[in-house]
């Protein structure tokens, strides 16, 4: 478990289909007390540590991952990532609370800068991503702790204020249009909608949820 609050950013190098390497010359937050077994969010991928290195880790990725984040399409060497390690009992949660399991991928669409932050468009055709992009909701982009701003009344393009200091001490200031990124929903939808579907198999989950389906249901 995480809270979007990025710690650093490093380099992440493919070594084999199966193996990925993160380092960096900032990475010694990330390496205070880092152990074998213990969890990292790379670019909001949760990812676990299974060496350790002088100046970073290597990690093993699985076909899932590769096949559902921007892992599997970083094949360039050095590739920038935002890094977080897990989230300990008694710590700030300052951000909301993000497990590192991404549920799709979206593309950066572009960026304005105004007097106190950079508004940020993303676009994504991940149904599973989309479903639970809503106006002042959380959602997890590389790794990030980000409030929608607006969005499409399907999901399929969203906005975000970013302050600065995230905008600069992330790898979003490095984003340009088309570049993909992992986009995770906030938790708590995805505990909402599995109630209201109930606990039958194959019961029916509204696409969007309305006031209508939720006066029908009890929760208004």
């Amino acid at each position: 478990m995480f809270t979007g609050l990025v710690q650093t950013v490093g380099h992440l190098a493919v070594l084999n289909p199966e193996q990925v390497k993160i380092s960096g010359s900032a990475m010694s937050v990330i390496l205070q007390g880092l152990e074998l077994g213990d969890s990292v969010a790379v670019d909001g991928v949760c990812l676990t540590v299974t060496e350790i290195l002088d100046d970073g880790f290597v990690a093993d990725v699985s076909p899932e991952t590769v096949n559902r984040t921007t892992l599997g399409r970083a094949a360039d060497s050095a590739k920038s990532v935002n890094l977080e390690t897990s989230l300990r009992v008694g710590s700030k949660l300052g951000g909301h609370f993000v497990t590192g399991h991404v549920d799709g991928v979206g593309t950066f669409h572009s960026a304005a800068e105004s007097a106190t932050s950079w508004e940020m468009r993303f676009n994504t055709e991940s149904d599973q991503v989309a479903r639970y992009i809503l106006p002042k909701g959380s959602i997890s982009v590389n790794g990030i702790s980000l409030t929608v701003a607006n969005c499409a009344p399907d999901g399929s393009w969203f906005t975000v204020a970013v302050i600065p200091h995230t905008y600069a001490a992330t790898n979003l200031c490095e984003l340009k249009p088309g570049d993909w990124v992992n986009l995770e929903g906030d938790i708590l939808g995805k505990y909402v909608e599995r109630f209201l579907r109930g606990e039958k198999p194959g019961a029916e989950v509204p696409d969007r949820v309305s006031m209508d389906f939720l006066a029908e249901h009890g929760y208004v």
